[in-house]
């Protein structure tokens, strides 16, 4: 079982990572708002192909969208995916049941390659992508105002902690 001391301190240093970059509060969130959409609607191993040039051309940070891929990783994908691909498929009209894309996706994940997604055929694939965008018009939008409001709020706490420790210029001596 994970230690919590060991999770806590991965929570804080990403918490520094975002809120200590150097750039606007909206470029740091645009970045992980890619991030996180490439993390959703592209299939794992690709991600980081797509969310980087996009960072570069919608001026949003590199270190967010390199991170904000993260939602999907070695340990999430075995929850993620099946349900992106149940709810992909029950938008699309199909009849998928939850055991069924855990059972398909967990072959491409065994397999790891591309070739296996393809036996998939089609309709999985399609719904793979459809849940894919579904999840990420939630979390894109979230990720963004949620990265937005951490960096703002840290910023107005270093600032006002700073002028409370700064001396007194106003007194008379």
């Amino acid at each position: 079982m994970l230690d919590r001391r060991w999770f806590l301190n991965r929570w804080r240093r990403l918490y520094c990572r975002i809120v200590r970059e150097k750039a606007s509060p909206e470029y740091i969130a645009r970045g992980w708002a890619i991030g996180m959409f490439f993390g959703c609607v592209i299939p794992f191993g690709f991600q980081l192909a797509c969310s980087i040039p996009c960072a570069f051309l919608l001026r949003g940070s590199k270190i967010g969208a390199t991170l904000g891929t993260l939602l999907t990783n070695h340990f999430t994908i075995f929850f993620i995916y099946p349900v992106q691909c149940l709810a992909g498929n029950r938008i699309l009209g199909g009849d998928l049941t939850y055991q069924a894309a855990k059972n398909a996706m967990g072959s491409i994940l065994r397999e790891q390659s591309y070739e296996a997604l393809m036996k998939l055929g089609g309709e999985l694939a399609a719904a793979f992508f459809i849940g894919g965008l579904l999840l990420a018009a939630f979390t894109t939008p979230l990720t963004y105002w949620g990265v937005r409001q951490l960096v703002v709020r840290y910023r107005l706490m270093r600032e006002r902690r700073a002028l409370k420790h700064a001396p007194d210029t106003t007194k008379n001596t």
